[in-house]
């Protein structure tokens, strides 16, 4: 088998302060995946035996309700970790993990998590910081559903993709991967319709340029004042 680079990680916010020696130590309990678009690197309900960091592409977590409603948790973006079970007590991954784009990803057993975070203090700081955002993320998302209109949670959901993978373009700012209307309206709770009537209306202002799963924002602070309230409402023409 191929021995992995340090450098692949050694920069990765997970491990910036581990030592290459133990870069090593660790590469040499992990293995590297590739995973075409679309495809699962963990379903939901599974048991939790690996956990992972992301190395390319961009990942989709879609959480299935019981009703059999698929909701769109979060994307996540190169460097970040994800199937944090074991850090949460989990048996089971609570959601699907699908490949937006092809992706590339190591994996590494649940048997060294707790020998992991012991010897490497600054990956277990990391990684607790990353579930309790995640956590605050997933609060935020229920207070803007009971609180926010729908154009408000829409514009939200845009701007926080361009942080996470925004390109700039000459048009704009561009999310990074292919995302349909139907992945914004699971993100928002809201219809398909409704996603597709308020980016028809933002492209017709020039907010916005959306062709073949592909939005680039071309007015970022309009969006984002959208975002933050009803006080620039009339300044959209629908």
């Amino acid at each position: 088998m191929t021995k992995l680079d340090p450098a692949l990680i050694a920069d990765l916010p997970p491990f910036r302060e581990i030592g290459r020696p133990e870069l090593e130590e660790l590469l040499g309990s992990a293995k590297a995946l590739r995973v075409p678009k679309g495809e699962k690197i963990f379903g939901q309900g599974e048991q939790a035996k690996s956990f992972f960091i992301l190395l390319d592409g961009t990942v989709r977590v879609v959480k299935i309700t019981p009703l059999g409603e698929q909701v769109i948790a979060r994307f996540i973006a190169a460097g970040e970790l994800l199937g944090l079970s074991q850090a949460l007590g989990f048996v089971e991954y609570p959601a699907n993990a699908i490949a937006a784009v092809d992706c590339v990803v190591l994996a590494w057993p649940n048997s060294i998590w707790d020998e992991t975070i012991a010897k490497h203090p600054t990956f277990a700081t990391n990684t607790y910081q990353t579930i309790g955002t995640r956590l605050q993320d997933t609060q935020d998302r229920v207070v803007e559903m009971a609180t926010e209109r729908v154009e408000q949670r829409v514009a939200a959901a845009l701007v926080k993709l361009l942080r996470t993978t925004g390109r700039k373009t000459e048009e704009g700012t561009m999310i990074d991967f292919p995302i349909s209307r139907q992945d914004i309206s699971e993100m928002t709770g809201t219809t398909l319709h409704t996603v597709s009537r308020l980016l028809s209306g933002w492209e017709h202002d020039g907010l916005i340029v959306s062709k073949r799963q592909k939005i680039t924002v071309s007015k970022r602070d309009t969006l984002a004042q959208i975002a933050g309230g009803p006080a620039v409402r009339p300044t959209l023409s629908h």
